[in-house]
């Protein structure tokens, strides 16, 4: 029996060869040039490798079997062939079965020399001369194996450089590192608004509030974040949920603040003394084992209750103000269901309970609401007959967005559209019918004016929470959170990135197929069957089941794409070198791409708090109307930018344009000016509301966060020159005006060019049209040049020493005059020699200004370098 299946064996690798030796003679045949053999015959005893094709014994007995002689002694050869018709697909289909070959028999050789036949006769010795893009036959798990680690440990170098040139400045000191960290909930904050009615609330920076301790002229949203918390010592993701508290003129305000530890929310509240335009932190004052939110305040029979969100332990609790406010004690559990973002009312005469509970299977989620009805807030509390009142889409704002208000003689619910994103927006809602059997209220607009700025504002993607009350004078004032980013955002940027890094790794894959590196995309190992020890019945499985043979169909046709691959674009070959080019960079832009989804943030610009508040500045840019597609992308560009209120243009001549024609997110104004003259840069403007300026030319476009890092260098520094382009003038006289190289070239600088540059428009502006700089502004309108000279000169001729500039270095900045060819000084040395006879007569007027350089390099933050 053993020598019948012996002999089967035998048959069939007989039949084997005699196919490998019949395709030899068909594509000779084919390719119509025999005198080119593909096949060589090598019986060399030394390259001989004991395998276990006839037997599964160790015995090396099978050495000597004249199948194993001649099988070994093959060697497809692809190098011979010269030009014939469908070469390339020739090439592909030798390759294919010299890689069958050595996988079948499991040979690893490494054979030195080659035996080719000539077109004469004979045989003669030829050696390979190595090739970075050739992988050898005997090299291919091993060679696969060394590539993708090279390549996994050269890429995660790049990227990690990158990462942390580009998201990790060492230079930046972070005083929130303990908290604000990204969270998948989102970086809520919160923001104060004014009105004369709750239906005409302004942000508390339209009402131009100034409070020099924060240096904010004026305050603007947000007025409390995570920062603010974390910098009282308790560490804060984000903080939302706003209630306000009003005992006399003092403000107390109550909030959710996700713990950066503990990732549950806690109660945190602080307090204002000059109606919300500053806050003091006072801590959390209430943390349970369980996640808080939405913290209700109100008053009854004289005692202060709060009522937060814990559905999370499956009730609803009460609690009660023993040492107001950071001190309380669980008066109640008031109902037995885990309600959510829940209030209490007074209407007529019951107290109503307002919640939603999203336990029940039915419930649709955040599109359900319930009402309860009690005689006393501590209950016995009923349920309304028509319980649950909502169970609809949740875009309808069923869920309760903030606290109900009273006004003009109705009561006004409020709740939350999660329609296109959670907590989208506020929705406002007239109750006109409440009685234990009926329920019926009516949507009324708010009149919340829209963030235009989207993620660069701080309540641009949603807000879903609003308290308004009404203080002593009458007026109203209101509390409501804010996010810059929609829902699941972070999440969603993880994914993306991965995505694109794991589409970099694919087209890694693919090169090292291009340069022969990797030859089998799956291990035939994988394969059904190429598994050594199977049963009779799997074989009887694998034969009769479609599922197996279209796997093995497909896998084969998968492993056969790396030889495709290379055949069409051998890397010799002009196309290979450009494919593998392509493929690289491509690689690494994806790999960047990823990971700016993964470390770069939201991709919107933050502003700069100084002392946890912060601020808005105007800008203001001279133009003419030659230069009018230069304003047009600059104000389109720059409105986006977060702390900038207003754009006035100081029109110089021509005929001005209608404001309406700009794309603005802010408002923008022309001012008209009689003569053209430089000097109305600094002219003194009572409609600008700020007191920062940032004198910019129209032509210059730089990134919005290098803007909001000068407007924090200048909010540090408000008697200063704070600018981008700084200059050095020293020396002998006289006196020569030189470019930044100059300055680099000494390491210092004292001079700043207000054609991009931060000021005090109160004391600038005074100072430049004060009489002792009379003469200096006849000296710019005679040369219709150095205005910015001049400021410099009237800066540091106001102090009698110490520094009055402060450069910020922007990472980029592009002249957009290059493109328009307008540009105001088009002849540099002309230019330059202007400004040293301006230099000159300047410093006679007004002393001069080389002993008040200043070094690169000061700040611990990097941004002057």
């Amino acid at each position: 029996m053993l020598k019948r299946k012996k002999a089967v064996r035998n048959f069939s690798f007989s039949i084997f060869i005699k196919h490998i030796i019949q395709t030899k003679s068909f594509v000779n045949k084919y390719t119509q040039q025999p005198r080119f053999p593909l096949i060589t015959i090598t019986p060399t005893a030394s390259s001989l490798t004991p395998f276990s094709l006839f037997s599964n014994s160790n015995s090396n007995s099978n050495q000597n079997h004249p199948h194993f002689q001649l099988f070994n002694s093959i060697h497809f050869s692809t190098s011979t062939v010269s030009n014939p018709p469908f070469n390339s697909n020739i090439k592909c289909f030798y390759s294919s079965i010299n890689h069958l070959r050595h996988l079948f028999f499991n040979l690893i050789t490494s054979p030195a020399k080659m035996v080719t036949v000539q077109p004469t006769g004979g045989t003669t010795e030829k050696t390979h001369r190595p090739r970075w893009w050739r992988v050898h036959d005997n090299g291919g798990v091993s060679s696969t194996v060394s590539f993708l680690f090279v390549s996994f440990m050269v890429f995660s170098s790049i990227g990690f450089l990158y990462t942390y040139t580009m998201y990790q400045n060492p230079n930046v000191v972070n005083s929130n590192s303990v908290g604000c960290r990204d969270d998948s909930e989102g970086s809520w904050a919160i923001g104060v608004f004014y009105g004369d009615s709750p239906f005409s609330l302004k942000p508390i920076e339209a009402v131009n509030i100034w409070v020099n301790r924060s240096a904010s002229w004026p305050v603007a949203n947000p007025v409390v974040t995570c920062g603010s918390v974390t910098g009282f010592g308790f560490p804060s993701n984000f903080v939302a949920d706003p209630f306000l508290y009003v005992q006399g003129d003092v403000l107390y305000l109550f909030f959710e603040t996700k713990n950066t530890i503990t990732m549950q929310g806690d109660i945190g509240v602080a307090r204002s003394i000059d109606n919300g335009a500053s806050w003091e932190q006072m801590g959390v004052v209430l943390d349970e084992d369980w996640h808080l939110s939405y913290p209700y305040v109100f008053d009854y029979n004289g005692q202060i209750y709060m009522m937060p969100e814990g559905s999370k332990k499956g009730d609803l609790r009460l609690y009660r103000a023993v040492e107001f406010p950071v001190k309380w004690k669980l008066e109640k559990v008031i109902l037995k269901r885990p309600l959510i973002d829940s209030f209490i009312m007074k209407y007529e005469s019951r107290y109503w309970l307002f919640g939603s509970d999203h336990s029940r299977i039915s419930t649709k989620k955040n599109g359900e609401l319930e009402i309860w009805y009690s005689n006393t807030p501590l209950g016995p509390w009923k349920q309304h007959k028509k319980n649950p009142v909502y169970n609809t889409d949740k875009k309808t704002g069923a869920r309760n967005g903030g606290r109900p208000f009273y006004y003009n003689g109705y009561m006004y619910r409020l709740g939350q559209d999660d329609g296109e994103t959670y907590g989208k927006r506020v929705r406002v809602f007239k109750i006109e019918v409440l009685t234990p059997y009926n329920y019926k209220e009516v949507e009324v607009d708010l009149g919340f004016e829209k963030p235009t700025k989207g993620k660069n504002a701080w309540n641009g993607a949603r807000s879903h929470h609003l308290d308004v009350q009404q203080l002593k004078s009458g007026k109203w004032i209101a509390v409501s959170d804010g996010d810059r980013t929609p829902s699941g955002d972070m999440t969603r940027r993880c994914i993306v990135g991965w995505l694109l890094i794991l589409a970099a790794g694919s087209l890694v894959f693919v090169m090292g197929m291009l340069l022969g590196f990797v030859r089998c995309i799956v291990p035939l190992s994988w394969c059904p069957h190429s598994i050594k020890k199977r049963s009779d019945s799997f074989l009887v499985w694998e034969r009769s089941s479609l599922l197996a043979s279209r796997l093995r169909h497909y896998l084969s046709r998968l492993n056969r794409f790396s030889s495709v691959l290379r055949c069409k674009m051998n890397p010799k070959t002009s196309l290979g070198r450009f494919a593998f080019v392509v493929i690289l960079i491509g690689s690494v832009v994806l790999m960047f791409v990823g990971i700016g989804y993964i470390y770069g943030g939201s991709g919107g610009h933050e502003p700069y708090a100084i002392n946890h508040h912060y601020s808005q500045f105007t800008m203001l840019a001279m133009t003419y109307d030659a230069r009018i597609w230069n304003l047009k992308w600059y104000i389109k560009h720059y409105s986006q930018c977060p702390s900038v209120r207003e754009i006035v243009v100081v029109w110089n001549k021509g005929t001005p344009p209608d404001p309406t024609e700009f794309d603005s997110a802010v408002p923008v104004r022309i001012r008209v000016e009689e003569k053209n003259s430089l000097n109305n840069r600094f002219k003194i403007d009572p409609l600008i509301k700020t007191r920062a300026v940032l004198e910019l030319d129209d032509d210059i476009i730089m990134s919005c966060d290098y803007i909001e890092r000068g407007f924090k260098v200048w909010r540090e520094n408000p008697d200063r020159l704070v600018g981008f382009y700084p200059r050095l003038v020293n020396g002998l006289n006289p006196l020569e005006y030189r470019g930044e190289k100059h300055a680099r070239k000494y390491n210092g600088y004292n001079m700043i060019l207000t054609g991009a540059a931060f000021m005090d428009n109160q004391a600038a502006f005074r100072r430049y049209w004060s009489k002792e700089a009379k003469a200096g502004r006849a000296v710019v309108d005679e040369v219709f040049n150095c205005e910015d000279v001049l400021m410099n000169f009237l800066y540091a001729n106001a102090t009698s020493s110490g520094s009055t500039v402060e450069y910020v270095k922007p990472a980029w900045a592009i002249d957009t005059s290059k493109f328009s060819g307008v540009a105001i000084s088009e002849n540099t040395q002309a230019h330059y020699r202007v400004r040293s006879n301006c230099l000159k007569r300047f410093t006679e007027l007004y002393g001069g200004i080389s002993e008040r350089m200043v070094a690169f390099r000061r700040r611990k933050d990097g941004w002057d370098k």
